[in-house]
């Protein structure tokens, strides 16, 4: 991307302005230099004391991040990190109760949230209060599967065309494959992508409650391992992803289709409710959603939405899901409107929402405890998951959108975040 020049001029006038040129140049080549020793590797635990003894901080700094627990417990972490030396600490707060009405998810629900950003849980509280006033949210699952789409390499289109001839009669045995994989993931369709001598096959699976990345990874590589022995035209090269399933990015095949679960939420709030708890109105908040809008398509937003970055995090650190997948998971759509008697209809959808109540970082200690508080541990509450997830998001949209109508935005932050009175 471009730079204009009054930009690049005054960078580099402050760059130069104590440094040569031939200095810099310097600076910035390879240095050869004798290597630095490497950290030792391993999971036992004087690997462990080794690597911490490589940091050289005072006793009482290390404390913080490899107390005692922290020492003698690295085998409850051996599966989810390496080369471990501890664990951090996140400030942990609680928003609800936040009343769900769905088809998976049915009650009150108090849930976790670890940030390290002020302001964010008083939000979520609030909108999540003014949910559960008004008799709760719907929250609906529409669709669910997860992406991996392997590319394969060919001389020409036309090797191109004649793969894929073959490859459409192969979904059973693709899905044989699969099964031999995985006692919980199952393949419930491919989607077949030509771009020159370039094929692109997005397998979709379904994956019960996990998450799924890896369960579909290694179903994917045998998947792979089949085409490249059996296809009667061979490719070139094959790679078990090659970027087309959005994993772990925006993508704008988001609306299209779905990764991970599909949720739909929506909720009225009575007039006297946005009064009371936002401090402005229906008709307000409808007109900040316009300009909003608007201003997000000029800036290029993927979907239209204020914040779902901020709860899906909070959430997912909390919870241990997968804290990388809220690149992909904080897309959508929230839509506010005044009814015919004028109150706020309000809804999200989210296409994208990467959740899991079982496997990966689920299973640690204080994530296990926080699915607990939650409700959403274990076998049969992904799906849950999913709809209160949404429900969240929704109650962060009303919240900010609030604060920013009844010009509350910069005062929350103001003392909330730096403790200051502000002048009404």
């Amino acid at each position: 991307m471009a730079n204009t020049f009054d930009r690049v001029n005054s960078y580099l006038s402050e760059l130069l302005k104590d440094c040569s040129l031939q200095n810099i140049v310097r600076k910035l080549s390879p240095n050869k230099s004798e290597l630095p020793v490497q950290i030792p590797r391993g999971e036992s635990p004087e690997a462990m004391e080794q690597r911490l003894a490589s940091l050289h901080l005072e006793e009482s700094d290390l404390a913080l991040i490899a107390d005692q627990y922290s020492r003698t417990s690295g085998h409850l972490y051996a599966r989810n990190i390496e080369n471990y030396i501890g664990t951090l600490r996140v400030p942990l707060g609680m928003i609800g109760p936040l009343r769900v009405n769905g088809l998976f998810a049915e009650g009150d629900y108090l849930l976790p949230f670890a940030t390290t950003e002020a302001a964010l849980v008083a939000s979520y509280n609030r909108g999540a209060r003014c949910i559960t006033e008004a008799g709760g949210c719907t929250s609906m699952l529409l669709n669910e599967s997860v992406g991996r789409a392997p590319g394969f390499i060919f001389d020409s289109i036309i090797e191109s065309g004649a793969f894929v001839v073959w490859i459409n009669d192969q979904f059973e045995k693709f899905s044989k494959i699969v099964s031999g994989t995985t006692n919980h993931g199952k393949l419930v369709n491919m989607k077949i992508t030509i771009e020159g001598n370039h094929v692109y096959i997005l397998f979709e699976f379904t994956t019960g409650d996990a998450s799924g990345q890896n369960m579909i990874t290694i179903a994917t590589e045998q998947i792979c391992r089949y085409i490249n022995e059996s296809s009667p035209v061979k490719p070139k090269a094959s790679f078990v992803e090659a970027n087309i399933s959005g994993d772990k990015k925006a993508s704008f095949q988001s609306f299209l289709s779905v990764r991970g679960k599909k949720v739909g939420a929506e909720v009225i709030l009575p007039a006297q409710i946005v009064q009371r708890r936002l401090r402005t109105t229906p008709q307000e908040l409808e007109r900040y959603w316009r300009i909003s809008g608007v201003g997000g398509s000029l800036s290029g937003t993927l979907g239209m939405q204020g914040h779902y970055a901020n709860g899906l995090a909070a959430l997912y650190l909390a919870c241990g899901q997968d804290v990388a997948c809220v690149a992909e998971s904080a897309i959508g759509i929230t839509r506010l409107e005044t009814t015919d008697n004028g109150d706020l209809y309000a809804s999200v959808n989210l296409p994208n929402l990467m959740v899991a109540s079982v496997g990966g970082g689920t299973t640690l200690p204080t994530q296990q405890i926080c699915l607990k508080i939650a409700g959403l541990a274990g076998q049969g509450k992904a799906r849950a998951f999913a709809e209160v997830a949404a429900a969240v998001c929704l109650a962060g949209e009303l919240s900010i959108m609030g604060a920013l109508c009844a010009g509350d935005f910069a005062k929350a932050h103001n003392v909330l975040a730096r403790g200051r009175k502000v002048e009404k």
